[in-house]
């Protein structure tokens, strides 16, 4: 069995362009969208939503797309493997470079997500590696309770979790709060540094 050798940035240019020349609108994952202009030709619009990585395990697939939306509307870019992953994409790579690139990361806690051995623990364990390389009085990693259970020893004993039970929309303003306000100081912190 022989690779298929990868495409280079030319192909992927023309692929890119045919898209736009049909009308399509063109997103990078994390870097922006290409989209027809008006006056004609293509313009390009940068993503400067901060990116919003959620985990949870897929009995838990609706609250985490509740979040997903709750997180867009208020101008957010959430990440959702059922919203992001295209076919054929290597996913374990995806969301590891999702997970990584991401300003937020919020787990979705619940007794099944505690108890189930998979993928959800991988994620938890490569974001708190991620999270080791923000600077301590950063927010990175957000713990949401989806009901009552327990949450792994390591989180609760260095990171403070929210309820988002049983008043969610509570809950969730929580979550919103903390990132506007890490949102607005890394702003700030951007700013100063030009």
């Amino acid at each position: 069995m022989s690779a298929e050798p990868c495409a280079t940035a030319e192909q992927v240019a023309r692929i890119v362009r045919q898209a736009l020349e049909e009308g399509a609108v063109v997103e990078i994952d994390g870097l922006g969208i290409f989209r027809p202009h008006e006056g004609g030709g293509f313009e390009f619009v940068s993503q400067s939503r901060p990116q919003v990585f959620i985990a949870y395990v897929h009995e838990n697939y609706g609250a985490a797309l509740r979040l997903f939306n709750e997180f867009r509307a208020r101008g957010y870019e959430p990440w959702l493997d059922k919203k992001k992953l295209l076919p054929g994409q290597n996913w374990p790579r995806a969301i590891e470079q999702s997970i990584e690139v991401s300003d937020f990361f919020v787990a979705c806690f619940s007794r099944r997500s505690v108890s189930k051995k998979g993928h959800f623990q991988s994620e938890l364990r490569y974001a708190l590696d991620c999270a080791g390389r923000v600077p301590l009085d950063e927010v990175y990693f957000i713990p949401a309770r989806l009901e009552e259970c327990s949450v792994p020893a390591r989180i609760p004993s260095e990171l403070q979790y929210v309820d988002l039970f049983p008043d969610w929309e509570r809950g969730v303003g929580r979550i919103l709060s903390t990132m506007e306000t890490w949102r607005g100081r890394r702003g700030s912190a951007l700013k100063l540094a030009r």
